[in-house]
């Protein structure tokens, strides 16, 4: 077993991990605008909210947390879904879920600790690894969470989330669905380092109504 342990960590260390083949996966991408200006009791605090808040969406919009990949990125989280969830679930009731139970975080948590948020909705393959997941489809994810229009949008709005599909995503799952209130969506140019793209963004206020 020691002898195993070492192999894993030289693969780890230098640069020889294993090569399994790509596989598809919704992608979710999460982030608490302004939570690294908090004291860390607000942290912790904003932390659990976060983590309680999709947990329950994820419940509520038919999503089994076993069919769920999640790394925890301090400030929010990546999280996978697998090929047996309907994309449409991600697309429909999650946003609205997701939002109403971020109001209910926010009527019972101190003022430091209240959670205002981005979301970024895609699809595509992606691989895992020693040290987590992988791939272009995770990079676009992670460029449209940090496009300034959506941050901008954020920013304007008195809502708690404000979210944003890819293009791919908002043609074949959102457009296609009617309980995904496409007409909800705005598109926007985003350009961030190296990706030029195009997105959409759907802002949710007040118990979790969409607002163009």
């Amino acid at each position: 077993m020691h002898v195993q342990k070492q192999v894993h960590l030289h693969r780890q260390m230098h640069g020889m991990p294993d090569s399994p083949p790509a596989v598809h996966r919704s992608i979710l991408c999460v982030d608490v605008a302004g939570f690294g200006g908090r004291l860390n009791p607000d942290q912790l605090i904003t932390r659990d909210g976060l983590y309680r808040a999709l947990r329950e969406a994820f419940t509520e919009s038919g999503i089994p947390p076993e069919s769920c990949y999640c790394e925890d990125r301090g400030d929010g989280a990546l999280i996978l879904i697998g090929p047996d969830v309907p994309k449409e679930r991600l697309a429909g009731p999650f946003p609205t879920a997701l939002a109403a139970l971020l109001e209910r975080h926010n009527e019972e948590a101190p003022p430091g600790a209240r959670i205002r948020a981005r979301a970024a909705m895609h699809a595509g393959e992606v691989h895992y690894d020693d040290h987590g997941v992988a791939g272009c489809s995770v990079n676009t994810a992670f460029r449209l969470l940090e496009a300034a229009p959506l941050k901008d949008a954020l920013r304007a709005s008195p809502g708690v989330l404000a979210l944003i599909a890819s293009d791919w995503f908002y043609q074949e799952v959102v457009r296609q669905c009617r309980g995904c209130a496409a007409d909800s969506f705005r598109a926007v140019d985003v350009s961030v380092k190296e990706t030029r793209t195009r997105g959409w963004i759907r802002l949710l206020e007040a118990a979790g109504q969409p607002r163009i």
